[in-house]
Formats: C-alpha cells, sequence, structure tokens
C-alpha cells in the first residue's frame, strides 16, 4: 500500500469509526494501566484491529459474530502500516513481530504488548530463511563476510540480519548493508538480479524463489536463529478507555482460540485463507501450513521478555537508539488472557 493511499484509509477509519483512543481528550477519566482490566465490554464500544489472518479465521470457525459487536478490522499489517495508524488515531490493535513495538517505543508511539505467540521447535520452524542469489557461494554464516545484504531498519528481517551477524562473529563494517524494504517480493526480486548476495525471505517466497531461480543457482540457507515472536500491541491511550480495555481484552481471549482453531483444522484453514482469500495454492498452503509447525501461546510471558530485551541490546548498540526495558512493553494484566481462554475452549 503506498503511502497516499494509506493515509486516504487511515483518515475514512478515523472518519467511520470516531476512533481517537484519547480517554482524555474526550472528558473520560483514564483507566490506570495497572488497574485491573475490565471484563464487561459496554454497548456501544468499538476497536478498530488490524489483524486480517484472525479476521478470517473468526470467519472460517464460526466465531466472527462473537466479537463483531465491539471489532471493526482494518485491513492493515505489518510495522510500519501499524504504526501509522496508530498516530492517527484510527487504530487500536496491531499484529506484528518482534521489532514494531521496539521502533514505535524509539520514536515517541506509547505502546504495549497485550499477545503473543510463538512456534513449538522454533529452529526447526522458522520464519524467515538466508536467501542466496545464483552464484554467490554462501553455505555458512561465516561466509557472510564481504557479501551485500538486504536490509530493512525497524523491521523483523532487519534486526534478524543484525542478530544473524553477532551469531556469525561480524559487525556491519564486514558486509555491505543495503536497505531495501522487506514487501511483496522485493528481497527475491533483488536477489535475482544480484542486486544483494544475500537477503531474508519468509513465507511463501522462500518456496517461489527455489522453484523459479534454483535452476540458476539459487540456495537458501537456515540461520538458526529464534525468528518466531509474533504479538499483538496497542497504544496505550486506548487501554486507557475502560470501555476499550475491556473490547482489547475480549479480543485477546478470542485471538487465542482462533490460533488454535487455525492449528487444529489445516484444511480448511488451507482453503479458506491461503487459496480463497490471499490467492496462493494448495501446494503454498500445505507448504505454509508445514513449514509454521504448531503455535506456543504461553501464559508465562518471562521468557519472552527476556529474549526481547536481548532484542533492543543489540538493536539499540547498531542503532544508537536508547536501551529500554523488554518488560515495560508488556502489559502483564494480559498476560494469561489468551491462555486462559484456549484452556476454557478446549473443556
Amino acid at each position: 500500500m503506498s503511502r497516499k493511499r494509506l493515509y486516504a484509509a487511515l483518515a475514512l477509519l478515523a472518519l467511520v469509526t470516531g476512533c481517537s483512543g484519547n480517554a482524555a481528550a474526550d472528558g473520560a477519566v483514564k483507566l490506570s494501566l495497572d488497574a485491573a482490566l475490565p471484563t464487561t465490554v459496554p454497548d456501544g464500544t468499538k476497536i478498530v484491529v488490524g489483524d486480517p489472518a484472525t479476521e478470517v479465521a473468526l470467519k472460517l470457525s464460526g466465531q466472527y459474530d462473537k466479537v463483531s459487536k465491539y471489532v471493526q478490522f482494518a485491513n492493515l499489517s505489518g510495522g510500519p502500516q501499524t504504526t501509522e495508524a496508530f498516530r492517527a488515531h484510527a487504530l487500536d490493535v496491531g499484529s506484528v513481530a518482534e521489532i514494531p513495538p521496539i521502533h514505535a517505543t524509539w520514536t515517541g508511539l506509547h505502546v504495549k504488548i497485550v499477545a503473543s505467540k510463538f512456534r513449538k521447535d522454533p529452529l526447526n520452524h522458522p520464519i524467515y530463511q538466508l536467501g542466496i542469489a545464483p552464484g554467490t557461494t554462501v553455505k555458512t554464516l561465516s561466509d557472510l563476510r564481504g557479501k551485500k545484504i538486504a536490509y530493512s531498519p525497524g523491521q523483523a528481517q532487519g534486526a534478524l540480519i543484525l542478530k544473524v551477524l553477532q551469531k556469525a562473529g561480524l559487525t556491519k563494517d564486514d558486509v555491505k548493508l543495503v536497505e531495501l524494504p522487506s514487501t511483496g517480493d522485493v528481497y527475491t526480486n533483488a536477489l535475482a538480479a544480484k542486486q544483494v548476495e544475500v537477503a531474508p525471505i519468509g513465507g511463501v517466497q522462500i518456496k517461489r524463489y527455489l522453484a523459479k531461480y534454483g535452476k540458476d543457482g539459487a540456495t537458501t540457507i537456515p540461520h538458526g536463529i529464534r525468528d518466531d515472536a509474533g504479538h499483538l500491541y496497542v497504544p496505550t491511550e486506548s487501554l486507557e478507555d475502560s470501555g476499550k480495555a475491556a473490547a482489547i481484552r475480549a479480543y485477546v481471549a478470542a485471538w487465542g482460540v482462533a490460533q488454535i482453531w487455525i492449528d487444529t483444522h489445516p484444511k480448511e484453514w488451507i482453503q479458506g485463507y491461503y487459496v480463497k482469500n490471499q490467492g496462493l495454492t494448495e501446494s503454498d498452503g500445505q507448504w505454509l501450513v508445514d513449514n509454521a509447525g504448531h503455535p506456543d501461546i504461553s501464559a508465562d510471558w518471562s521468557g519472552a521478555i527476556q529474549r526481547q530485551q536481548a532484542t533492543i541490546e543489540l538493536l539499540a548498540k547498531e542503532t544508537g537508539n536508547k536501551v529500554i526495558q523488554a518488560k515495560d512493553l508488556y502489559d502483564l494484566r494480559f498476560q494469561t488472557v489468551a491462555a486462559d481462554a484456549i484452556k476454557a475452549g478446549a473443556k
């Protein structure tokens, strides 16, 4: 989505939903960020959610009507679009990977993580692999020295490259980082054109890259680093509105149940989401399901916070930003919400 189209979409969302997200501006009493979460969603409450995949899962599983009373979905995803929507007060919940909440905080936006999803056996079910351009020999991470590597600051792929360099005992000075947006097939096209020699590629792009360019010598290698973090995060001003806080809590519960439905209904998910919604082939969908493995939604965020802190410290060192505390990014009032809903749904 272009920036012009994004702004137009945000303006329309704000107009249609009246999503100011600012309780103080509306004259309401703010809900303290350490107050107990309200459990009843008041009539008329609406939150705008940028989580397209879960929207489809809720519809396919027959659960959509349970959230439609208080949720309006927006076709927005990814860190940059979500951050822009938060700033425009046009979005209350976004679905992203590890980096956007960190980057948003560094840019002065106050956000909190309210749900986290990981993968079981994450090293054998990575989101990304390192794509290697045809004619380039990279078999191990140490072979990255001197290579041109695609890099997207502020996004998960960019952070992954910094982690890979750290694991390989290399610095940014030992390679040539080429800044490119990590959207669509930009990275695979850059590899094929030898604009870069290495790029982190994910999802079905891995399968398609090898199928299209493997005959020319294109390869991929595993990076051996956990890259499985996925979060729902929100602007704190939405949590300071008691009605919205209750709606966000209810959505996190529904989100948790939806992730388990996806895992336990792979055929329906492949047909309903990957084929009908995303326009992929059934083969592509099956590859994505197999590659993803099974979700891990824990009621204990301590390990996630520890890993996030390590990421923050690495990024701060490499970007010159201030070290922030990962625990401050998480709203621990939500720590058990999704896991509890999954348990209740299993009974």
